[in-house]
């Protein structure tokens, strides 16, 4: 069986552009969106097929959410489907994130002031709240709990991307010793047969990529590319998505570029705001990069950090069916994840806490928002909308 390609590329684009102005909530919301709209209202794919593509992209590094929407329009419209649907989704976010970074400049003021700290502050209840979910899900054993406790301790002792790949690798190396799992998972027969040369390709460019950009960097010294490999490799290298790139984009981006942690937690606080995905933040920190026009920036990050997750997806769709029957590349997924947690735990404390949290208003703020998103359930957009509210509130009333 082949995709089928019966969808326009406008059609595709349409559809994905709604989604990408109203799929508020984060990728696990993003994959309830995409189920409800192409299972239920339009029959794109069925329950089970649609499972798959979710094992599929959970599976690999990048952001689960906007592979899934790809591999749905590479599905229904080839190629040019999938791009139609990548573009639909990622533009209405990445739109707003670059008009935030071109207005951060011009926040003056205490309030503004306040408003930016309402931002950072709620990025600590977000990431806690992304935190608490992971462990318990990927985590819920005492093995992939030490992973994660492992990992974490290893990035905070030696903070650096190198230590960060370390503790990913390591912990697939636990994970493949200590996290089998008995039983075969059933083995994903129904996303189609797609041709493997094609995907073989997609592979080569990826690793071409990853590897040679890092050479080029020491070669030719352009800013431009510089942040290209910066963050083609937070793309390439996150397992988890969301969240998860947030260490990643601080030591591969922000800190390299001398974006202020500031600056840095406050994009992502604007990234909890709006609609999309989260590596739309891409698009604000690639305009605030010095020595690179703000547009041009913003579009090389954008196209930079989720390239590599298109590109492995592509690649993977033929080999998907043999990765499932392996135990062994279960455990070591099961090891990655539990790393995964434990890098995110180290992020929570430096920069997320110990650039947001400085005085008693900040950590009643910050505390706020964790229970109405743990306890009330509210969205990550209102929760934020409520914070920033906040702090400008109490700026204006307390003599903080």
């Amino acid at each position: 069986m082949t995709p089928s390609r019966d969808a326009s590329f406008f059609a595709i684009f349409s559809v994905f552009l709604r989604l990408g102005l109203t799929s508020f909530g984060g990728p696990i919301a993003h994959l309830g969106y995409f189920r409800e709209e192409f299972v239920n209202r339009r029959a794109w794919l069925t329950d089970q097929t649609y499972a798959d593509l979710v094992a599929v992209c959970q599976f690999l590094p990048g952001p689960a959410s906007s592979q899934a929407g790809f591999a749905i329009g590479l599905m229904k419209g080839g190629l040019a489907g999938g791009l139609a649907a990548w573009l639909g989704f990622t533009l209405p976010s990445a739109a707003l994130l670059f008009a935030a970074a071109s207005g951060i400049h011009l926040a003056e003021g205490p309030l503004a002031s306040a408003a930016i700290d309402g931002l950072k502050t709620v990025a600590v209840a977000v990431v806690a709240h992304a935190l608490w979910g992971m462990a318990r899900s990927l985590c819920p054993d005492s093995i992939r709990a030490a992973i994660a406790f492992l990992a974490m301790a290893g990035v905070l002792i030696a903070p650096s991307p190198t230590m960060q790949l370390l503790m990913i690798a390591a912990a697939g190396v636990l994970g493949a010793v200590w996290c089998r799992t008995d039983g075969a998972d059933r083995a994903a027969d129904t996303l189609g047969r797609y041709a493997r040369a094609p995907a073989i390709a997609a592979f080569v460019v990826f690793a071409a990529l990853l590897f040679g950009l890092p050479f080029l960097v020491t070669l030719g010294g352009q800013p431009w590319l510089d942040l290209a490999n910066g963050f083609y490799r937070s793309g390439a290298l996150v397992f988890g998505g969301g969240h998860v790139v947030l260490p990643l984009l601080d030591a591969q981006v922000a800190e390299p570029n001398g974006i202020s942690d500031d600056l840095f937690l406050a994009g992502y606080g604007a990234a909890q705001a709006v609609p999309g995905p989260l590596f739309t933040i891409a698009a604000y920190l690639g305009a605030l990069v010095p020595g690179v026009p703000p547009m041009l920036g913003a579009a090389i990050a954008i196209v930079a950090i989720f390239l590599p997750g298109l590109l492995l997806i592509y690649a993977a769709l033929p080999f998907w069916q043999s990765v499932t029957q392996s135990p062994h590349a279960r455990a070591v997924l099961n090891g990655v994840n539990a790393g995964v947690v434990g890098i995110l735990a180290a992020a929570l404390y430096t920069p997320i806490w110990t650039s947001a949290v400085t005085t008693p208003t900040d950590f009643i703020i910050a505390s706020g928002a964790f229970l109405l998103l743990m306890v009330a359930k509210l969205s990550p957009g209102y929760v934020v909308l409520i914070a920033v509210l906040a702090s400008v509130g109490l700026r204006m009333t307390l003599p903080l």
